[in-house]
Parts: structure tokens; sequence; C-alpha cells
């Protein structure tokens, strides 16, 4: 079994979540109020060059782990755990059923064996941890278990990030399960508390956007497109004659010339509602579902400006940008205006914050 905490949720005194993209790096510390309220205490992010990382594998680790010291530095946070998470793709997920009752070590046997079916590794390759979900929906007596494993020189990886930044990594989780913790908030914020409402969550990375439909806490729907932010800032390098990183750091800035409102930046949200609306198409196409009551977008491009519209113009569905922040207070340190222009990208890096208080 992994050393670490995988899906567990153990409680921790002091935590700190930190979402390491392929685009950067990115921090959240929360506190509570004594009456169970979240508090905003730090956030703070850093951008990677292109290459760092690609397609979740760790290509340049001194760079990285620089950057990851940058931002624990930036942020002026004193905590030392640490709640980091894979790549969905990293990761392969299972859920099985077993007897209820089993003692924990015959838990883990059980698992092991049930684990070699699935796993196209050998077991002294990955680590591997598991969690009981609750009680067998279909089977009396029986408890459903989901099984989490990736390959150990990945999550070490990730370990090697965390420590090399002075940090003590305590909760590895996937970044499609904090995600899912962060939204869950939002959607509970939702008429009649959002129950039984059909949610399209795209998550819009740099170079992939995920689509994950969900009712009541369950995933009715998952697929990733490779398209993404990454592809404006090509389109403004090449138009402009700056590097991708110019161009990047031009982009967020709003530091562009008179035309590119006109000349990429309508077009490109254009093409980013229509890609949206496909996934969309391809969702109800391949289930017995043809709406959504919601179209959540959440990642750093989903505050380009007119996007959100576009999408509810294009699809016919209410669209919304995400604030994992809604409804929190903010600590002293914490810059409202900024937050808030920032705040649908820290979607994941929120959701494992929020780890800290889980029982």
């Amino acid at each position: 079994m992994s050393v670490l905490d995988i899906l567990l949720g153990r409680k921790h005194a002091s935590l700190i979540g930190l979402d390491i993209s392929s685009s950067g790096v990115k921090l959240v510390e929360l506190g509570q109020t004594a009456s169970g309220e979240y508090v905003v205490e730090r956030f703070a992010s850093e951008s990677f060059e292109k290459g760092w990382i690609t397609d979740g594998q760790i290509e340049k680790f001194d760079e990285v782990a620089e950057a990851v010291r940058r931002v624990v530095l930036k942020s002026g946070t004193k905590t030392k755990n640490v709640a980091l998470a894979m790549p969905q793709s990293s990761v392969i997920t299972k859920k099985i059923i077993l007897p209820g009752g089993l003692r924990e070590e015959e838990m883990e046997i059980q698992v092991e064996a049930e684990a070699n079916q699935y796993i196209p590794f050998s077991l002294d390759e990955v680590s591997l941890d598991f969690c009981v979900i609750g009680p067998s929906p279909d089977q009396v007596g029986d408890v459903e278990v989901l099984i989490a494993a990736s390959r150990k020189d990945r999550v070490q990886d990730r370990q090697g990030l965390a420590e090399a930044a002075g940090l003590k990594p305590v909760v590895l989780d996937i970044e499609s399960n904090a995600s899912r913790m962060a939204i869950g908030r939002v959607v509970a914020a939702l008429p009649n508390e959002g129950r039984d409402a059909l949610v399209a969550l795209f998550e819009i990375g740099a170079d992939t956007t995920s689509l994950k439909v969900l009712r009541d806490d369950e995933i009715l729907y998952d697929r990733d497109q490779a398209f993404g932010g990454a592809q404006l800032t090509q389109l403004i390098s090449r138009q402009y004659g700056l590097s991708f990183e110019e161009a990047e750091t031009k982009k967020l800035a709003g530091d562009l010339p008179e035309d590119y409102e006109s000349s990429l930046l309508a077009p490109f949200v254009d093409s980013l509602s229509q890609e949206i609306g496909r996934a969309l198409q391809y969702f109800f196409t391949s289930t017995p579902h043809h709406r959504v009551h919601y179209v959540m977008l959440s990642g750093g491009t989903a505050t380009l400006p007119g996007l959100k519209d576009r999408v509810t113009e294009l699809t016919g569905f209410a669209s919304m940008v995400v604030n994992p922040f809604e409804g929190m207070k903010l600590g002293g340190s914490v810059r409202e205006s900024k937050l808030r222009r920032e705040s649908p990208a820290y979607l994941t890096a929120c959701g494992l914050a929020m780890r800290r208080f889980l029982q």
C-alpha cells in the first residue's frame, strides 16, 4: 500500500493544497471559523515554461521544484503539510464489491488480489490504496470499495517536488476527485441545493479540456478533449512575433495590440464555444440524456471576455464561470479583486485544501 493517504481523507491540523499542472502550480490554504465557515487564508500561483510537464510527466524536475519553492515563498504560508494530486491519466481506479465486516488487513489482501486483475503492471511497480465507499447497492452485507493505483515513479516524482520545496506530502489525491470536492460547494448553492441537477463541468486547461457531467455528487460522464488556452497563446505568439512565454505573459496582463480582440480573441472564443458545444453533443449522443441544467466553466481560460455568454448562446444552456471560493470569508492577506479575477483557475487547488477538514 502507498505510504500516502490516497483517497482516504484523514483530517490534518494544517494543510495546503498544491495543484501542479502542465501550465503552472497553484497553492491554496484554507482555515475555518468557529461556526464552520471556510476562510481563504492564502492563494498564489507560478507559471511553468512550456515543456516542463507534458502529459502529466515531469520533464524538468529542478525547474518545477524551484517554481514550487517560489509559490510557497510568495504565499507566505508557514504550513508544511501538503495535499497533492495525480492527473487522472496517471491513475487506474476501479470499484469492487467485498464482503462486509472484514478487518483492514483482510481487506488489504482481498484488494491486492482484485487489483492484480485490473492493473497492467506488477504490484511491486505501483502505489496502491483503497477506500470503502459504502454498502453495496445490490448485495446486502457487502461493501463497495474504490481501488486507486499509480506507478510508483509517478507518485515519487510528486512527493519529491513537495519535499524539494521543504514540504511534507501527507495526501495524494486524484485531480478529478479534488475538483469534484470543490465544485460540490458551488452546486450546493444552486436552487434546491442542486439536487437532481445535471451539471456539465468544463475544466479548460492549457492543452486539455475535460468535461464531467455530475448529478448529486456522482460522475455520469467524463471525457477529455485536446483543446485549451495554450492555443490562444500560440496564436498570439505567431501573430505578434513573440516567444510562447512572452505571449502568455502579455495575454494574462492584457498588454496586447488594439487589433487583438477582433483578430484573435473573438474568433478563439467562438471556436472554443463551438468545441464546448460539440463536447455536450457527444455526451447527449452517447448517453440517454439530451440536456443539462447548468454549464460550469473553470480554469484560467474560463474568464476570457465573452466566453460564458457565447457558450450560453450556442448551447442554449445557462452557463456560469466557477468561483470555488464563493461564500468563503477572506483572510487579512488576501486581495479580493485578485482572488475574484483568478478564482476559476483554483478549482483543484481549493478541493485539495478542503481535505484538511475531512473526517
